[in-house]
């Protein structure tokens, strides 16, 4: 059975991701308890059922821990898991809220030594949540949904399903550093030191996957030298990441717009590597 795994921080979009899924053809369970995942499978195997999305959150604290155990388990039986974890960062958190008028999970739920009277704050639920969900985090594909729009996190979503079970997915991502460096970038490489497009008006409107913004680069030496020094580096690493087991690798080039350079960096990386890797180019300013 190929199964999905939906974590992460609440209000970062797993919903969005379950629909995709659910639109996929997954059968689909949304907080569901990590101890009853197992029993879950089972059922549906015996049913004849073929993928499977659940996602699960902190609400299910005391049996979160058990989850690592019951993933290895899954995979020995020679399931298919796939476990994606979507966070953002607090702002954009505390403004989507905002926007809903929805209560955090976490909010309905008193610690032991808590005064029913009393609640707690939208931000000390999110920093509760990132606690108990720290320890699984790293169990699967982080996805920072900080600047996604939902219809940009259901193409990316539509995107990871598609992919077929290999070693490793090598990530190229295009981003702005003034809205932010991605929180699941595992390299970030600056490429504002590169003569910029921006300053001429005729290349202004356009992007790094433009003809002339491509050839004014191509014309800078210092452009090829820097596409050159990371695309060794790359080179060099990629062996040692894949003989770590890692599943994702996401290398992510940022400009100050997002929109000329790094674009052009992340093509131009994407180009080079997809004739041996597997490769998933993303441009995160642009729609």
């Amino acid at each position: 059975m190929r199964i999905v795994l939906i974590t992460g921080i609440s209000g970062s979009g797993k919903s969005v991701a379950l629909n995709v899924l659910e639109d996929a053809g997954y059968y689909c369970v949304d907080n569901l308890p990590p101890a009853l995942l197992p029993s879950l499978v089972d059922a549906l195997v015996a049913d004849g059922a073929a993928k499977l999305a659940v996602a699960v959150d902190a609400r299910s604290a005391q049996s979160l821990v058990g989850l690592p155990a019951n993933v290895k388990r899954l995979c020995d039986e020679g399931h298919d898991i796939r476990i994606m974890f979507l966070t953002a960062n607090t702002h954009s958190l505390v403004a989507r809220f905002s926007e809903t008028r929805r209560s955090h999970p976490l909010s309905h739920q008193l610690r032991p030594d808590e005064n029913p009277a009393s609640r707690r704050t939208l931000i000390e639920c999110i920093l509760e949540e990132r606690e108990r969900l720290s320890a699984i985090e790293k169990l699967g594909h982080v996805i920072d949904t900080s600047e996604l729009s939902a219809n940009k996190l259901r193409a990316w979503i539509t995107e990871l399903v598609e992919i077929e079970r290999a070693p490793m997915t090598l990530f190229f991502e295009s981003f702005a550093f003034k809205l932010g460096v991605p929180l699941d970038a595992d390299f970030v490489f600056d490429v504002r030191a590169l003569p910029n497009p921006y300053y001429d008006l005729a290349l202004r409107p356009m992007t790094g996957k433009d003809a002339p913004v491509i050839a004014f680069l191509d014309a800078q030496p210092s452009a090829a030298e820097l596409l050159n020094d990371i695309r060794t580096f790359v080179e060099k690493w990629l062996p040692s990441f894949k003989t770590d087991n890692r599943s994702y690798l996401t290398v992510a080039l940022g400009c100050t717009g997002g929109q000329h350079r790094s674009v052009y960096m992340a093509e131009r990386l994407a180009a080079y590597f997809s004739p041996t890797e597997r490769v998933v180019l993303r441009h995160r300013e642009q729609s």
